[in-house]
């Protein structure tokens, strides 16, 4: 069965290739990812940023290891966004994993295998509940996988929004005490990956919607000015592409989720 159509098609995310590496760096400025080589993941990126993910996804996977960025970030951003089946998610995001898996061992220093990895397990956790799959062990597997690509890549405002997530959702699920002293997940440490994102990509549409429901999730109304305050310019900004426009979606979802200041 085809793919949800994305619900906001414009023709100004629409690039040619030459438009496409002309724009490369501030549609990239979040993860640092190189202008490709082949024609193929040219097109493949094109499809991407106007919201064609399952033609990104089928153009990258034909390309083998070399098209996987391109490919997983189309597959997990639609089951993210898009994807309404919970079975159909889980076995998206269980097989980008796998992929991922041999993309390490193949290109061992290429951060984006790392990251994703790290992303689509994260996610894969969250679908079966976050507490099940830390007892199956894999808040580890998703805090290597980020930390690695975090090692590859320090410039990466992405992993540092995964890495924050990690953090204060754990803390958030398990306690503070023992997410502490069972899976190393700290608050200030959540925050800080936050402020750090925000530094590299101040624009960052997800590190704002993320800050801004950690803030809500660990310290609720003390914090609400500023997650209103992180929410707003991302809400009302223009989108760029269609991943940005998937992303706005998310900040307004969750600034009309922020209760009010009493």
């Amino acid at each position: 069965m085809a793919w949800t159509a994305f619900p906001y098609p414009d023709p100004r995310y629409r690039h040619t290739p030459a438009s496409l590496q002309q724009d490369w760096p501030a549609l990239h400025r979040g993860d640092g990812e190189p202008f490709p080589v082949q024609p193929a993941l040219v097109q493949a990126w094109i499809a991407l940023h106007a919201g064609e993910f399952e033609r990104a996804a089928r153009l990258g996977l034909d390309v083998g290891v070399n098209g996987y960025a391109v490919a997983h970030q189309a597959i997990c951003l639609y089951n993210q966004h898009l994807e309404t089946s919970a079975r159909k998610r889980l076995a998206a995001f269980e097989c980008v994993a796998e992929r991922c898996e041999r993309q390490q061992r193949e290109q061992p220093d290429n951060p984006a295998g790392w990251y994703w990895h790290g992303y689509a397990l994260g996610y894969y956790s969250s679908d079966i509940s976050l507490l099940k799959a830390l007892a199956q062990g894999l808040g580890a597997r998703v805090r290597h996988s980020l930390e690695t690509a975090l090692r590859l890549a320090p410039q990466r405002a992405d992993v540092h929004v995964a890495l924050g997530a990690y953090h204060t959702e754990i803390v958030d699920k398990a306690g503070a005490v023992i997410a502490g002293l069972t899976h190393g997940a700290r608050k200030e440490a959540g925050y800080g990956h936050f402020d750090t994102a925000l530094r590299l990509d101040p624009q960052s549409t997800t590190a704002r919607v993320g800050y801004a429901r950690a803030l809500r999730m660990l310290d609720g109304k003390r914090k609400l000015a500023q997650a209103r305050t992180l929410l707003e310019p991302a809400a009302a900004v223009q989108a760029h592409d269609a991943v940005q426009r998937l992303q706005i979606d998310a900040a307004r979802r969750e600034l009309a989720n922020l209760p009010n200041e009493d």
